[in-house]
């Protein structure tokens, strides 16, 4: 599994887009069945009109609440700027190499994220490849997807026993990176190998002596 520099893109870019797209959405597609599929996910007392569904979704953006429903509606206004060439994904220098070999050597990639499946996608199909404006479709070196939906919590043992089961391997056979040493603490306890990552722009974990700690996926 692994884990991409995505924090500043996601509040630089990525968030306040989807903020502003939504605007626009709640107002012309608000009865559209595109729409209403992510809308009536929410509360329906946040669904009454518009403007009472964009002032929830600004709160819950503002406290960075990470529930399914959100995660589901940001991935679908997100889309819209991937498509148009808004942005694109940067990953740090060291990633894409190393998805490639582990992949090239049959070792499957999987990602394990708060955000959505469909999210996990769109950030992988719309990667900066680093010389510029080019931008390569990354999904075919991801084996497996997983949410806190299809998974669980990312800090619970039996979320990591799952993961294992639908990837087909002994928990032992896993290596689980994060910057998040309760989701190491869940994902040892499965019986995984964790790595902890410090990465540029991560906040800092107070247990973070007790694991092996890396910088690069070279370190590997």
């Amino acid at each position: 599994m692994n884990e991409y520099d995505l924090i500043k893109h996601l509040h630089g870019n990525l968030f306040p887009y989807a903020l502003k797209a939504l605007i626009a959405v709640a107002e012309w597609k608000w009865d559209d069945p595109e729409f209403v599929h992510y809308r009536d996910q929410f509360p329906a007392e946040a669904r009454e009109t518009p403007t009472s569904f964009i002032t929830h979704v600004e709160e819950l953006t503002a406290k960075d609440i990470k529930i399914s429903y959100l995660k589901n509606l940001q991935g679908y206004l997100w889309q819209t700027g991937y498509k148009a060439g808004s942005y694109s994904t940067p990953l740090f220098s060291d990633v894409a190499p190393k998805l490639q070999e582990w992949r090239d050597s049959s070792v499957k990639i999987a990602i394990f994220s708060s955000g959505s499946v469909f999210a996990q996608q769109l950030f992988f199909e719309y990667v900066k490849d680093g010389k510029g404006s080019t931008v390569v479709d990354m999904r075919s070196l991801i084996s497996a997807w997983f949410d806190t939906v299809n998974a669980g919590p990312k800090t619970i043992q039996d979320s990591y026993e799952k993961i294992a089961r639908e990837l087909d391997v002994e928990s032992q056979a896993v290596l689980f990176i994060s910057d998040n040493t309760k989701e190491l603490d869940a994902a040892k306890a499965a019986g995984m190998h964790v790595l902890f990552a410090i990465r540029e722009g991560n906040a800092p974990d107070d247990g973070a002596e007790k694991y092996h700690s890396i910088e690069s996926f070279e370190q590997i």
